[in-house]
């Protein structure tokens, strides 16, 4: 992934991480369809992860099959479930500039991950997310979704005094280097932790980049709403008080912008060690 030009530069590169529990029917088809998308579009070097959260099917198998077909794919068996605790794994180890990550189901529109990652990878913008509640987003969504999406981020707004819109749009991405310094203080492995990883941001004056995004809610999502949102309570309760005691405080890196053109090779401080991948 860390791919060098003629002159023995090495390129800013991407590391998408794809989480999945019990996947294996629509795996190789949601991952070969990105994996071909961003080999046909996509400009910086790039490498595919999918992180097995402990899966009970075939779904490990799946992912080990595609290791071999495909290039840029890659493998992580995780013991113990956990959407955060699959993201802290890989996004710690990465040897990426940027890391990032997506649903499985491709909810949504792959014409926004450039958009995504590039404000990171330019050095102006800290974390990036996909927002379904922009006003300029096209989401396709039942009232149900769409109730409990916008009654969760105004609590956010509420009560932590959030200021993305935003917080759980399976869609996006961290520059490496803050994602390490926030990482040791991100207590959820579940779905909390994209909230709790963009209220620290916030927190810390970190700048986090907004992109409207074409969604498509998938039918077959098997998220437990209420049981979520409970947890979600909790989550949003510890924040409460540790923003009040002060102990959200974190020493983040500085932005450093990119002087010449996004598309062009840059000097990259030294990788951090290489992940050992399972395949």
């Amino acid at each position: 992934m860390n791919e060098t030009n003629a002159r023995g530069v090495r390129q800013r590169s991407v590391e998408i991480v794809v989480p999945v529990y019990n996947e294996a029917h629509v795996l190789a088809d949601s991952v070969g369809r990105l994996h071909a998308y961003l080999e046909a579009s996509f400009p910086f070097p790039f490498r595919i992860t999918v992180a097995d959260n402990a899966s009970t099917d075939a779904t490990w198998q799946a992912a080990t099959d595609l290791t071999l077909r495909l290039p840029h794919v890659h493998a992580v068996h995780l013991d113990a479930k956990g959407r955060g605790r699959a993201l802290k794994h890989v996004w710690s180890n990465s040897t990426a500039d940027v890391v990032a990550y997506m649903d499985v189901d491709l909810s949504t529109g792959l014409a926004g991950f450039l958009p995504l990652v590039a404000p990171l990878l330019s050095g102006h913008s800290d974390v990036a997310i996909g927002s379904r509640l922009h006003r300029q987003a096209d989401v396709v969504r039942g009232p149900k979704r769409e109730f409990v999406s916008r009654s969760y981020n105004a609590l956010l707004k509420l009560g932590l005094a959030a200021r993305f819109s935003d917080a759980q749009c399976g869609f996006k991405a961290v520059r490496t280097d803050v994602f390490r310094a926030l990482a040791p203080h991100i207590e959820d492995n579940a779905w909390f932790f994209d909230t709790e990883l963009l209220v620290l941001a916030q927190r810390n004056g970190l700048r986090i980049h907004e992109v409207p995004v074409d969604w498509v809610d998938d039918p077959d999502s098997r998220v437990d709403i209420v049981r979520t949102a409970l947890d979600d309570l909790r989550g949003m309760r510890r924040m409460l008080r540790a923003g009040l005691t002060g102990r959200s405080r974190i020493p983040v890196p500085h932005r450093v912008p990119v002087q010449s053109p996004i598309g062009a090779p840059q000097h990259i401080s030294s990788p951090a060690p290489s992940l050992e991948y399972a395949s």
